[in-house]
């Protein structure tokens, strides 16, 4: 299979609106808990740029990923869908959803796509979906699907360092963005010219999850949503929020508060972009326990002097 981040495929403008009309691949709402990660890349330098001249993208990306906010929901079955009616012209399934690494880099060499299929449409459209979880894959080579239809699962295989579906769209071998086909971007005006029949909504940046711990988390086990809740005795009570597409100068605000009134708060300035990172912050036990009953936890992603996104969450110890 062809896998459409690294194909050398120009960021050409052949295609307007309503050639194709696509529908989100991902049967999940894109606003929360799952969301998109990462953009097409029309900055033609060595950096990134999204199609609203932000950074949600990196250098060579040639399509859209959607993506789970943890690993853990790939046990969930997350259906990924036929973005538009069409032929299934490519297949492949069995690679394990291992995720990438310096580790796994020589088994995924040439198969950066992972599991996956490749749809082709009338007059010369394409759509690639890469990144699916190990025999999730219910179609067949020359089937015909509808928009819509189930193909499989979102899962990690491939080149991923997260879980998601990457969707490639193609024109004569062409890359398109589905969000702005013609390649015309003009920064700061709202993009009414895409491919969508309903377009997904632009997250620029935000909170993916956050939660509470007893110490300060493995990143690893933030993204795997496997973090152990803290108990009445833990050394330490910790809030955490794991974040997508931050910029430089953001700022992150944390604050837990208990039965007792204000455990801890704090605002964390972010010093760089990070397509995805976590914060955390945390206080000490110096009695023999916590004080029975709920915890409040709130997040607060600021961007200048608007608000991004708010999360909160309860936790209630015995």
């Amino acid at each position: 299979m062809r896998y459409g981040l690294l194909a050398l495929f120009s960021l050409a403008v052949p295609a307007t609106a309503g050639e194709l009309s696509l529908v989100p691949p991902i049967e999940c709402d894109l606003t929360g808990p799952c969301y998109i990660q990462q953009y097409v890349d029309h900055d033609p330098t060595d950096t990134a740029s999204d199609f609203t001249c932000a950074s949600l993208s990196y250098d060579g990306h040639k399509g859209t990923d959607f993506a789970l906010p943890t690993r853990d929901m790939i046990d969930q079955g997350i259906n990924v869908l036929a973005s538009a009616t069409g032929t299934v012209r490519g297949i492949r399934d069995g690679m394990e959803d291992l995720g990438y690494s310096k580790a796994t880099a020589s088994q995924i060499e040439g198969r950066e796509c992972g599991n996956g299929v490749v749809l082709v449409h009338k007059d010369g459209w394409e759509t690639q979906y890469c990144h699916m979880r190990k025999g999730s894959i219910s179609v067949a080579q020359g089937q015909q699907v509808n928009a819509g239809d189930i193909l499989g699962q979102v899962g990690m295989s491939g080149r991923a360092e997260f879980p998601h579906v990457h969707l490639s769209v193609r024109h004569d071998g062409k890359v398109i963005d589905p969000f702005d086909p013609d390649d015309v971007i003009t920064c700061g005006e709202t993009e009414t010219d895409t491919l969508w029949s309903d377009v997904p909504p632009y997250r620029a940046g935000g909170i993916i999850s956050i939660g509470a711990a007893a110490g300060i988390p493995d990143f690893s086990n933030i993204r795997a949503n496997t973090v152990p809740l803290p108990k009445p005795t833990s050394d330490a009570l910790v809030i955490y929020a794991y974040l997508f597409g931050t910029r430089k100068s953001d700022v992150i605000h944390l604050a837990l508060n208990g039965p007792e009134g204000s455990v801890i708060k704090r605002d964390i300035l972010l010093k760089k972009p990070q397509a995805q990172s976590f914060r955390a912050i945390g206080k000490k036990l110096k009695t023999d326990r916590w004080p029975a009953g709920t915890y409040t936890g709130t997040a607060e992603l600021r961007r200048a002097s608007d608000v991004v996104e708010r999360q909160e969450f309860t936790l209630t110890i015995p």
